[in-house]
Order: structure tokens, then sequence, then C-alpha cells
């Protein structure tokens, strides 16, 4: 089948793509290399994605861990699903009980929501697994129980996340040793968390939310001022939806809807339908300016209109109207740079990893802490570092995000997929908070506007919209270009590559994959 892209590499990068009939992709080496395992002992895209991601709660702690949330988009070779695995709040989180403050924390208790990794693991498991539940968490007790050699990047970011936990002995004592972080190759084993994970394995999850994990918990928030109870993590369900879609170019974009910022994600792409960006070079100042304002006018209303399913003032589907996107783009201005606000639609941190098998199945993973470790909140002796994700609230009264009981958050991560004709044509995703929509609609225009290939397209420099006209980008971009965005009224940042993302994808060539990772992550693509 002839494909849409060149395999040109222009730009600077220390990776090539991977072509196999079976890949995992991740951002950490001996976590891809779990997920081989997996395919090697006779298991699907499914298990070599749980194993990939249970493996990255250990060689990957500071992005995420037994406390995070998850989210995915498979296709199994027939039907595209997609799974909800966040967490809600505890049952005490009332408006009142945070009137306390002026801004939701960002670390502490008053953070933590009911994990949903676990759970997510347990569910397409049990639903797609060819493999018994234990034999997916071997390589990681393994790592966890022998050591691990800490790989650089993941080193950096360890140490750069350190700093803010001093707060908290409890982190101190399970991620540091003697108080210091470990270095790039230096050996690190967390017998607490092997622990932990062969608990989890040996009842499928039930000990996390029944059972002793559940139990020590519950203890430390009684016992250190945590709300969360015995019955909010009982009560916690993954959720298998519906995606949302959108038809771009001869390919429909798929993202899971809210509680996540995938929506995003979609309507840039709307947007950008109506902009002609086929007209420019894919990295001319009018094709970088254009995208940038078509994403904020998507930031503007995901973060007015992006709540819990249930608190929802309309579908989703309504921020998706082509007219409403066609209007929206209207008010691009090609000579200015903008700060515009929420529209009004007509109504009628973080791992991310990508799987896919011989049988055409294919698996489109995210879980993540949000803030590094998470709320500093770590279960003693089990390795369970607990997310911050009840940040994502926002204390403004009548908001439908409004921090609340029982509600599951606006989140950052999502997973995204791509089909072509209902076939199954890329799973993929970048991981970074709100960089992650932005990352999306960066991959697809460059692959599917432009003709880049998957690596190039990771390779290429990165823009990200910040507050008001506020835009960071990566070293890389021509400096006439930087000059030209500064002409229109951006007010351009360099920031790190940490700023940007790692992506994963992968791409279905119809007689095997070709799989793309990025160079700002330690990860890689491994294939048979």
């Amino acid at each position: 089948m002839q494909e849409p892209f060149d395999w040109k590499f222009p730009y600077p990068s220390q990776r090539m793509p991977i072509l196999a009939q079976n890949i995992v992709s991740t951002s950490q080496p001996l976590a891809a290399q779990a997920g081989l395992r997996m395919i090697l002992k006779g298991g699907n895209a499914v298990d070599a994605a749980v194993a990939a991601a249970i493996a990255l709660t250990v060689v990957e702690p500071c992005m995420n861990g037994l406390g995070s949330d998850a989210f995915a988009i498979l296709h199994d070779g027939k039907h595209l699903v997609g799974l909800n695995a966040s967490g809600k709040s505890p049952a005490a989180w009332t408006p009142e009980y945070f009137s306390k403050y002026k801004k939701m924390p960002t670390l502490g208790w008053d953070t933590v929501t009911v994990p949903g990794a676990v759970s997510a693991w347990v569910e397409l498991s049990s639903r797609y697994g060819q493999l018994s539940f234990e034999e997916l968490f071997e390589p990681a007790i393994e790592y966890a129980k022998k050591g691990f050699l800490v790989s650089p990047i993941i080193a950096e970011n360890w140490k750069m996340a350190a700093g803010l936990y001093r707060g908290f002995p409890d982190f101190a004592a399970a991620f540091t040793r003697n108080g210091t972080v470990p270095k790039a190759g230096e050996m690190f084993a967390f017998p607490a968390l092997a622990t932990s994970l062969e608990l989890i394995a040996k009842t499928r999850g039930a000990a996390f939310y029944h059972g002793d994990l559940a139990k020590k918990i519950v203890a430390h928030a009684e016992q250190t001022g945590g709300s969360i109870t015995l019955e909010d993590l009982e009560s916690h369900k993954a959720l298998w939806v519906k995606p949302i879609s959108l038809d771009y170019k001869d390919v429909t974009v798929h993202e899971l809807p809210p509680n996540g910022q995938g929506l995003a994600a979609l309507m840039v792409l709307g947007i950008a339908k109506h902009l002609d960006l086929g007209s420019y070079k894919p990295d001319s100042i009018e094709s970088w300016h254009l995208q940038i304002e078509a994403m904020k006018l998507a930031f503007a209303d995901t973060y007015r209109y992006v709540a819990d399913p249930d608190s929802l003032e309309f579908p989703p589907e309504h921020l998706l109207n082509d007219n409403y996107l066609k209007q929206r783009a209207t008010l691009i201005d090609r000579a200015k740079a903008q700060d515009p606000s929420y529209g009004t639609p007509p109504h009628g941190d973080t791992v991310y990893l990508t799987t896919a098998d011989a049988n055409g199945m294919m698996v489109s993973y995210i879980q993540s802490n949000f803030l590094f470790f998470g709320s500093g909140i770590v279960i003693p002796e089990t390795g369970i570092s607990l997310q911050n994700r009840g940040s994502g609230f926002t204390l403004e009264s009548g908001h439908p995000n409004q921090v609340g009981p029982k509600k599951r958050p606006f989140h950052t991560i999502i997973p995204a997929f791509v089909t072509r004709k209902d076939k199954p044509l890329m799973s993929f995703g970048v991981m970074g908070g709100p960089m992650q929509p932005q990352g999306h609609a960066q991959m697809l225009i460059r692959i599917f506007e432009y003709g880049q290939n998957p690596q190039a397209a990771s390779d290429a420099p990165r823009w990200c919209v910040s507050e008001g006209l506020h835009v960071n980008i990566e070293d890389g971009l021509k400096k006439e270009v930087v000059a030209g965005l500064t002409q229109l009224g951006h007010r351009i940042a360099r920031a790190p590559p940490v700023l940007f993302g790692g992506a994963q994808l992968i791409y279905n060539l119809g007689n095997g994959y070709l799989a793309a990772s990025d160079h700002r992550k330690d990860g890689q693509a491994v294939g048979i």
C-alpha cells in the first residue's frame, strides 16, 4: 500500500524507525523489552502493553506508579474501543471542604483521587489478553527485586523532581537512598514495590481496591490527614467508552471523550481544515502561526467545557461541529497573534506506550501521576506513590469542573488513534501535560498534511502554547522563523526538551508496522 509520507529525515536525531510485524514502543527501554517478552511468550499486543505499563511503574517512577490513572484506545482487529480508568475524588471532597484554599493545591492529600491504573491492567487483560495476569508482572517484579540501571533522562527528571518533595519523608524513604536520588547508570532496587506487585498479580488487582494494599492506603490517610476511604477505593470502576472522532484529510482521528483533553486535539484539526495549511511549508512562519492560533482557540473551549462526563453542560460532539469550527477559524488573524476566549458551540505527565501485533491488534495506552511522582504521598513499605490528579479541578463556583465529591477531574493524559476506512492505521501519543493535544495535532499535521514519516514528525522541533501570547519553542527552528513569529506578536521563549513531551507512534504498513520513538526520552521501539 502506498503511504502518504516520504522516507526523508530532515531533522537532527539519534533515532531511525523500527519496522517489524510485532512492535512495542515506550519511553524506557527495559519497559519496551518487558512488552516484547510477552509477544515472544505467545501474547498479543494487549499483553505487551500491560506488561510494559507495569514495568514502567518500576523503571520510570518519576512519571508514573501504582497510584496513577490510565487511559487506552485499542483496535482488536475488528472494533475500536476506549477505556477510561481515571479515578474519582473522595466522597469527602465537597466545595465547602476546599473553601480553605484560594486555588487548588498541587501536593499533599488534598490532590489525591482514587488511582485507576491497576484497574486498567485488570480490564485490558481480562477482556483481551492471552497470557495469565500474573505473567504480565514477571519483568516488573524482576526489575524491582534485582534492581535496574537507571537511564540518563529519567535520572535527570528524578533529580529535578526530588526537590519538590522535601517535606515528604515517606517519599524520601521510598525513592532516595540515604537522601540521594540515583544517578544515571546506577543500580536501583525496589523490594517494597516488588512485594506490592506480587500481591496485585496474585489477586488480579483486588488487593489494591479491596484488600491489604487498600487498607494500608486508608490507614495512612487516617494517620496523616487524607480523606480517601475504603468505600472510595471499593467503588472505583474503569469505564469502557466510545471514542470521539473527526475526519482529517483521508483519515479519521480518534480521542477519548471528556474528562480528558483529547477534544482539544480534534478541535485543532477541525479548525486547521479551514486554514489551507498545505499551501505553506511545514516549518514556515505562516504554518506555525496558524497552528499556534488554532491551538489557543481549542484550549479556550477545552478549559471552559471539559469536566467529569456526568457534569458536562452538553455532549462534546457539539464542539466538533464543522460549522462551529469553521466559525472559530475565521477568528484567526493571519497577521497578528491573539489571546482568544472560549466560544459558544451550537447545542444539539506521564508515560505513553503503544503496541501492535501481527494479527492486527493495536493498543494506544497512557498512565501518569501528573506531576512527576505525584502528590508526594507515598504509602510506607509499599512503593505506592499516589497521583495528584485532583489538582486538575477548579474552585470556580458553577464551573462543570468545580471540585466536588465522587467526580473525575479534568485530565491531561490522552491516548490517540487513527483509522482509514475503519481500518487501524496509527496508534500514538505525546506525553507531557498540556503539551499532549498540541503534540497530537503537530504529529498529525506533519504526517497527513505534509507527508513526513512518523519518525521525522517526532524529530521535528515543537511549539507549546502557554498563557496569553506566550509560546515556548524548541531549538532547531530557523532564526528567521522565530523572528517572523515574534513580529506577529508571539512572545517566544526557548525551553528545554522536557517541556515538549515524548512521542511514541506505530503506523500500520499493511504487511507490518513502522514505529517511531522520541529522542527526548530514554525509550525505544523494539520489534520482531
